[in-house]
């Protein structure tokens, strides 16, 4: 009886590993889905890896698909269900047994939620502590791979947004600009692109139409040969504050990066026509 206890016991273990791994596969799913804007199909995969990781008995891999979900009801402007989201990825062991890096991750998405409905206190709450965890975490905290990504540069992003939503436009460019700075752009090209986009609109929202045009084409020259759904509006649509000087300035920088690759070509080619410079990303 004991040996057929243990082989039923070892069974068990390989089936939650299986839900485990198939979890996180449905997740990345979802999240691919997500960043291509196909969002019935990535609430599918979200659903189902949450599903899995209960199975699985995987609390951070559940925490961590309730954030994405809460991060996609945030971006299609449903605050109180990003909050109610949110809320459950970091309650109980979906925190807990999260690695730090995780559990800040975990925080700064249930910051932009309540920001999103007004929240200002519980927001600059969930920051503060996702700046505590993201301090604490380490190499030999063995975070899983859904997570290697999220560095100071993610953190300072995720800030700024959370910053802007209110109103902080003073911080949220501080922020965006932190990002800028400290992230590996050849790395994280898409994101490098994505916050460039943002803060060139935060830069036009204060006033600064030469900065945030610039900005802008930084973002855009970034952004050749990338392609995602979320990105592209971002980079594509930035929005005008009625200035007649800003929008004949938006439309010079509203190109499609094939465009902007013809454009870095001649510049290459013809230095003394387009000016030069630096595009962004070389060594």
């Amino acid at each position: 009886m004991g040996v057929l206890c243990g082989h039923v016991s070892i069974l068990a273990d390989e089936v939650a590993d299986a839900r485990q791994i198939v979890g996180e596969a449905v997740y990345v799913a979802g999240w691919m889905s997500f960043d291509a804007s196909h969002h019935e199909a990535a609430r599918r995969y979200f659903s189902l890896a949450l599903k899995l990781a209960a199975e699985a008995d995987d609390a951070p891999l559940a925490g961590h698909t309730l954030r994405a979900m809460a991060h996609q009801a945030t971006d299609l402007g449903h605050p109180l269900e990003a909050v109610d989201l949110a809320t459950a990825s970091v309650e109980r062991k979906r925190y807990t047994l999260a690695t730090p890096r995780e559990r800040a991750l975990l925080c700064v998405v249930q910051a932009r939620s309540p920001a999103a409905n007004g929240q200002r206190q519980e927001a600059i709450a969930a920051l503060l502590r996702a700046e505590d965890d993201l301090a604490a975490a380490a190499p030999s905290n063995g975070d899983p791979h859904r997570v290697w990504f999220f560095q100071r540069a993610s953190l300072a992003h995720e800030t700024a947004r959370t910053l802007w939503t209110p109103g902080d436009l003073e911080g949220a460019l501080r922020e965006f600009d932190n990002s800028v700075l400290t992230r590996k752009a050849d790395t994280f090209t898409r994101t490098h692109a994505v916050t460039l986009g943002y803060m060139g609109t935060v830069q036009a929202r204060k006033g600064n139409v030469e900065a945030a045009c610039t900005t802008w084409a930084q973002a855009l020259d970034a952004m050749e040969g990338v392609q995602s759904g979320r990105a592209e509006p971002v980079l594509t649509h930035p929005p005008s504050p009625g200035h007649r000087r800003y929008s004949r300035q938006v439309q010079m920088t509203q190109v499609r990066p094939s465009e902007l690759a013809a454009a870095d070509h001649r510049r290459h080619h013809h230095p003394g026509g387009l000016g030069g410079g630096h595009r962004l990303g070389d060594s």
